[in-house]
């Protein structure tokens, strides 16, 4: 089976605290590529930006203007290739519509677990409100215009997420994949692409679609190919 993994586009309600960075009719052309190469798009969380809603009580509503802002994709990922999972980003739509935190494949005699990740990071898993209050607090400040206030917090993130978030994401990947038998286990949320072996198990991270990137996962069961791709 060959399946096509993205995640963490962050598409936003525009202006200045839409992270996505891509033309929507560029993006349609990368998502043409991938269902015309692949069987099977698994949307691997943080689609959607609802953190940075102007309350969080406008969660749903701010997912929902989203969507309207970028109909177009919103679109796209309707159709039956496409395979929705939740991150902590769009966790609502979980609650919401019932969008799961994880899918499962097995092909090719292989069994392959899909999963943001966040529930490793533990910032996100234990202290939840905290990270939300983080995100909702930035948005504010890129919406009064302190963009280098900013900046500082974000690179502060990443380094965060890059270095000890990535660590922790993979121990808990894979300790997934021990107790359930899994031979590849996949996951978003770092913004950090990985191709990596961990004894008879495989971690991959998809890395990030935001901010003007394209990075994305391929995974052919059938030849035992998986990669991480940048651009296409």
């Amino acid at each position: 089976m060959q399946i096509a993994v993205i995640s963490d586009l962050h598409l936003g309600v525009g202006g200045a605290t839409d992270e996505f960075g891509h033309n929507d009719d560029e993006f349609v052309k990368f998502l043409d590529f991938l269902e015309n190469n692949f069987e099977q798009i698994v949307l691997l969380g943080d689609i959607w930006e609802t953190l940075t809603a102007p309350s969080p009580a406008r969660q749903l509503e701010q997912l929902r203007l989203a969507q309207n802002c970028h109909r177009p994709i919103h679109e796209r990922f309707l159709r039956t290739k496409y395979k929705y999972v939740h991150g902590n980003h769009d966790l609502v739509a979980g609650k919401a519509w019932g969008i799961p935190t994880e899918h499962t494949i097995y092909a090719d005699g292989v069994r392959l677990l899909f999963s943001h990740g966040h529930q490793g990071d533990g910032l996100c898993s234990t202290a939840r409100p905290i990270s939300e209050f983080a995100v909702w607090l930035g948005a504010w400040v890129r919406r009064l215009g302190l963009d280098w206030v900013y900046r500082q917090f974000a690179r502060m993130e990443h380094l965060r997420t890059a270095n000890n978030g990535e660590c922790r994401v993979r121990r808990w990947a894979l300790d997934q994949a021990m107790q359930r038998s899994v031979d590849v286990v996949v996951t978003g949320h770092t913004h950090v692409p990985v191709c990596d072996e961990a004894g008879r198990t495989l971690f991959l991270n998809s890395g990030t679609c935001a901010s003007g990137e394209i990075s994305f996962l391929s995974l052919d069961t059938i030849r035992g190919d998986y990669r991480v791709n940048f651009g296409y």
